[in-house]
């Protein structure tokens, strides 16, 4: 189960990483800057996801 919950921190860095292109690349293409910010948004939905998985999974696991 470690995996699982290191893995979900992962879609953290990556929207840290999708929003700083986004600034890095606004002024060159706005297209592509609105890409990034959309693909950080879906890596924030995809963190709040898995770990709410993750947590039902512990807990039908425990009992």
């Amino acid at each position: 189960m470690k995996y699982f919950k290191n893995f979900e921190y992962a879609y953290l860095v990556f929207a840290v990483l999708f929003f700083f292109e986004s600034y890095r690349v606004w002024s060159e293409s706005t297209d592509r800057a609105y890409l990034c910010m959309f693909l950080g948004g879906v890596a924030i939905f995809m963190f709040f996801f898995k770990r709410r998985f993750r947590r039902k999974m512990e807990e039908r696991n425990q009992r």
